[in-house]
């Protein structure tokens, strides 16, 4: 059955023109079907480079508005659009834009995991990866930080600036403990500790690598290191291991596991093909200005 189906989606995104794109933290068989794999804004932009007429993005909500915000001229798909970012919805326009008006000389610097609304009242958009160095490019003193408070802390303490951070996070990398961190250590000993930077202070203090997903498969290819405890939800450990057969990886915890990561199915994706459904599409009043503030940094 699922031989048939797997069969039956690539026979759509051919006839279509359609590129399917999976974020680390798919479901095995989801990863499978996949063009391309890997971190959200990654895959929007080599998606918006290609002649694909239709993006699937197997992912979340905001995933999708991002591939929107770059490929305004082709149709966007997301087979489940129930499958939502609840760190995303901890901070609205609304509230954005009471925090700025309190605080109107601090230009706000935006996770790429928010929704395409708040990335249009945003001065510059970041991403895990790169949110040091984004903090670093503004010549305020002070600057607000949204949604992640998280992510925000880390970059505080890896810079001179003052960042007031929005008290959101991602339920499932706050939940991570320092306690459960340590058990892992003491069972495997061997093993580098990568944790994301969404995870709590007193965790990344434990960490020997803070880095995002993207750099997780990196990193775990170029090391020597043979076993790896993964700070982050437990869907990258499929393609760390894909990637490296010969090395073992250890989920930090097994209750990282984003529920929203693992609504699409294999006979969601292909519904959403046959059918066009769960096109999103971002208003162009919207649009332009938050692509302006994801080009900010990307310039970078």
């Amino acid at each position: 059955m699922e031989q048939e189906i797997t069969q039956k989606i690539r026979q759509l995104a051919k006839e279509k023109n359609a590129i399917i794109l999976a974020h680390n933290y798919q479901p095995p068989e989801i990863q499978e079907i996949a063009d391309l794999n890997g971190d959200s804004l990654e895959l929007s932009i080599k998606a918006s480079q290609t002649d694909a007429d239709i993006i699937l993005f197997c992912g979340v909500r905001f995933m999708a508005e991002t591939a929107s915000i770059l490929s305004p001229d082709k149709t966007i798909l997301l087979p489940r659009l129930d499958a939502g970012c609840p760190m995303a919805d901890m901070i609205t326009p609304e509230d954005l834009r009471a925090w700025t008006k309190k605080n109107p000389s601090m230009p706000v610097v935006t996770y790429v995991n928010s929704t395409a609304a708040v990335k249009a009242l945003t001065t510059i958009c970041c991403t895990s990866a790169n949110v040091v160095k984004v903090v670093n490019s503004l010549e305020a003193k002070e600057i607000l930080m949204a949604p992640d408070r998280n992510l925000a802390n880390y970059a505080a303490s890896k810079t001179d600036k003052i960042i007031h951070a929005w008290n959101g996070y991602c339920p499932f990398h706050n939940a991570l403990t320092p306690e459960q961190v340590l058990r892992q250590k003491q069972a495997h000993p061997e093993a580098l500790f990568m944790a994301h930077p969404e995870c709590r202070t007193e965790v990344l203090e434990l960490a020997d690598i803070i880095t995002s997903t993207s750099g997780m498969i990196r990193i775990a290819k170029e090391s020597e290191s043979i076993s790896f405890i993964v700070g982050t939800e437990i869907g990258l450990l499929y393609p760390l291991k894909k990637e490296n057969p010969d090395k073992t990886f250890y989920p930090a915890s097994t209750a990282m596991e984003c529920a929203d990561m693992k609504k699409i199915t294999l006979a969601d994706v292909a519904d959403s093909l046959e059918n066009l459904t769960g096109e999103v599409k971002v208003p162009e009043e919207i649009r332009v200005p938050a692509l302006q503030s994801v080009q900010r940094m990307i310039a970078l």
